[in-house]
């Protein structure tokens, strides 16, 4: 499809132009030099942006599209209720913005009843927006994006990071083991935040895969549907097709997945 004939075009190039007018607003605050005292200072800093960034986009993106809730529960899990909803990370990777790092953005994703239906991620750094809509595709500053053809899990970059801080013991163990797991497998593996800053890369080829055990919306509603978009899988952790109830999340070139699930299984089996 082309996808300005897609129905939700027109409602995408709104959710655009509120990514990136929030974008400019944190790019504003955001310096290569700064360093954060301590805990309570990295919570201020990153409350401060997310207001500035969500009051651009709460009023803008309610406009945009009237009939949709807002999902106020940034570290939320889990299927939200029937109807339409705006999930949205003001700032992903705000803890990178807030220490001087490149990797952060601002995110916005239309789901409703409990699919992501289009979506815009906005890297006022690099001036890059990442776009798909639901059987429309996934592009890159209007350029159609891809998935990696790669076959062989030797040859491949894979990825995962941490949802959230303090996400207790059974998590990093399960990540740790993932992890050894997969460099044994793997010809790179990258531990990193935030997730859709890897998920943008395996929608765009450059990055083969990536999992994540814990299960946090925000960090994953846009890049599940870039990738899928981009003609990649999308599944939980046992290789069924996710959805905000899985467990689980993994997404990737296709031909990897099943001894990506293999690997991942067998971790959690020991």
């Amino acid at each position: 499809m082309n996808p300005m004939n897609h129905p939700d075009f027109d409602l995408l190039q709104q959710v655009v132009q509120a990514v990136q007018s929030a974008g400019q607003a944190v790019l504003a605050r955001f310096s290569a030099d700064a360093r954060p005292r301590d805990r309570n200072d990295i919570g201020n800093l990153i409350a401060a942006n997310d207001t500035i960034s969500r009051d651009i986009l709460r009023p803008a993106l309610s406009a945009a599209c009237a009939d949709a809730r807002w999902d106020d529960d940034e570290a939320g899990a889990g299927a939200l209720p029937p109807g339409a909803w705006w999930v949205t990370d003001p700032v992903e990777g705000a803890i990178n913005h807030i220490h001087g790092l490149p990797d952060w953005g601002v995110t916005a994703t239309l789901v409703r009843d409990n699919l992501p239906v289009l979506t815009a991620v906005h890297l006022p750094l690099s001036g890059d927006t990442y776009t798909a809509l639901r059987g429309g595709g996934a592009w890159l500053n209007g350029i159609r994006l891809h998935v990696s053809g790669k076959t062989e899990l030797n040859a491949a970059m894979v990825g995962t990071g941490q949802a959230v801080p303090d996400e207790g013991s059974a998590v990093y163990q399960r990540t740790g083991s993932s992890v050894t797991a997969m460099l044994e497998a793997a010809l790179v593996v990258r531990v990193s935040v935030p997730a859709t800053l890897q998920l943008v890369q395996v929608a765009a080829g450059r990055q083969d895969l990536f999992w994540q055990y814990s299960q946090v919306r925000s960090g994953l509603v846009a890049g599940a549907l870039l990738v899928a978009e981009a003609g990649g899988s999308v599944t939980d952790l046992d290789g069924t097709p996710w959805h905000l109830d899985s467990s689980g999340f993994l997404a990737g070139a296709p031909a990897l997945m099943a001894s990506a699930v293999t690997i991942l299984a067998g971790e959690d089996a020991r």
